[in-house]
């Protein structure tokens, strides 16, 4: 034993060295960004199929209708997400007013003749052809958010020029949400302005007045419509209300606990034969939990987490403010919703209507994460150090591919 000990730290001291080299290289925040969305957009097109083979062969006549639709969305939101990590940052920042504005009068536009789906009127369109505005409303509210604040870095020592014009457009955005009854978006909205607040250095007073304000407010709203007051309290219980407001949570538990901790098998839910309401869109994670257990949540909730990090990497060393400022507002949003979805599926939060950003179903949810993506991953790669490395990378390989075509067939 005391000759095993010193061998076993040695060893441990290896492995954590070689892990903090690691993360070190300049092109770590990269390919972590790549990789981990990645392997969520796959497992979400996997999931996808799995929880809505039984409703699409009972709505539409084919177990891989609505998988084809994901995939139509997965095809379109690549290019979008490519293209975004390539454009200049002044065409973003120029076009961060012009989205903004175009947001708010979609979500002007749903409030006023939106379709209402569950209780919430948060889509837009005609037939089958509708989007949810809201979720490209998030995209542009952080970009428009990054932008400002950029432009104030100097001047941001300021609680005016943090709260003007910030906190009365995302408050307008806001309203527009909460007229359509879309609390879920709500809460996102208020995290990114908090979030926003948060770091460029709001006073923790404004933080405490606006939660006291935002706080009297959801309880009015609460209190005022019967289904939401359902949702509200049946989360703490929802086996005490089985057969209404309980049915969704108590089914998603039931999901959950029956994956153990290496789940049923792909394919192989039995919550989603029609006891699971939503399970291909806001109640995949239990679907995901059921049939890939402790071991498929944990390696998706760690996903979310290796994206947080190599953005906040990211933002942490730029000497760019738009970049520093798109990319925690990016992480807020994201990871933001993630913890809300995953917390409705266990509910330990009440059931508001979010999807998991890229394993939910929707394009409307889809393409807006992607871009975002593609913009972080665009970040990565400019920092100085990685664009070195990356040139590097080009050069080398040209070098050895024009080595290799001298060294080919016919050289003397």
């Amino acid at each position: 034993m005391t000759t095993a000990n010193p061998e076993l730290a040695a060893r441990r001291a290896t492995w954590f060295r070689a892990l903090r080299d690691a993360l070190d290289r300049p092109l770590t925040a990269y390919y972590l960004l790549i990789g981990a969305s990645a392997l969520l957009l796959t497992i979400g097109v996997i999931m996808v199929l799995s929880a809505s083979s039984v409703y699409s062969y009972e709505r539409l006549g084919s177990s891989y209708a609505v998988v084809q639709r994901q995939l139509m969305w997965v095809i379109l939101g690549l290019p979008c997400a490519w293209l975004a990590s390539r454009v200049p940052l002044r065409w973003v920042r120029r076009l961060t007013y012009p989205a903004f504005s175009v947001s708010l009068v979609l979500l002007g536009l749903t409030a006023l003749f939106g379709v209402e789906r569950n209780g919430n009127q948060n889509w837009l369109g005609v037939g089958p052809a509708v989007i949810q505005p809201s979720e490209v409303a998030k995209l542009a509210m952080v970009l428009w958010v990054a932008h400002i604040y950029a432009n104030k870095e100097r001047r941001l020592d300021s609680l005016h020029q943090m709260i003007v014009p910030v906190v009365p457009g995302m408050l307008l955005a806001t309203a527009l949400v909460v007229v359509g009854r879309d609390l879920g978006t709500a809460l996102v909205f208020f995290a990114l302005m908090l979030g926003s607040l948060w770091v460029v250095g709001a006073p923790r007073r404004f933080f405490g007045l606006v939660l006291l304000m935002v706080s009297v407010g959801l309880a009015v709203m609460v209190g005022t419509n019967s289904e939401r007051l359902g949702r509200i309290t049946g989360f703490l219980d929802p086996f005490r209300d089985y057969m209404d407001t309980g049915w969704q949570p108590a089914h998603g538990l039931y999901a959950l606990s029956s994956g153990g901790w290496f789940g049923e098998g792909i394919g192989a839910s039995q919550q989603k034969w029609g006891k699971l309401p939503e399970a291909h869109t806001d109640f995949i994670f239990a679907v995901l939990g059921e049939e890939l257990g402790m071991a498929g949540t944990l390696l998706v909730v760690v996903l979310f987490l290796t994206i947080a990090y190599a953005a906040l990497r990211v933002g942490a060393a730029t000497r760019d403010p738009f970049v520093r400022y798109a990319s925690f507002g990016i992480v807020v949003w994201l990871l933001g919703q993630m913890i809300i979805n995953v917390g409705m599926v266990l509910a330990l939060l009440p059931v508001i209507g979010i999807p998991l950003p890229l394993v939910s179903y929707g394009g409307s949810s889809l393409l807006p994460s992607l871009v975002a993506l593609g913009l972080l991953v665009g970040f990565a790669r400019r920092e100085p150090e990685a664009a070195r490395a990356l040139a590097l990378r080009r050069r080398n390989r040209s070098v050895g591919l024009a080595a290799s075509g001298r060294s080919g067939p016919g050289t003397p």
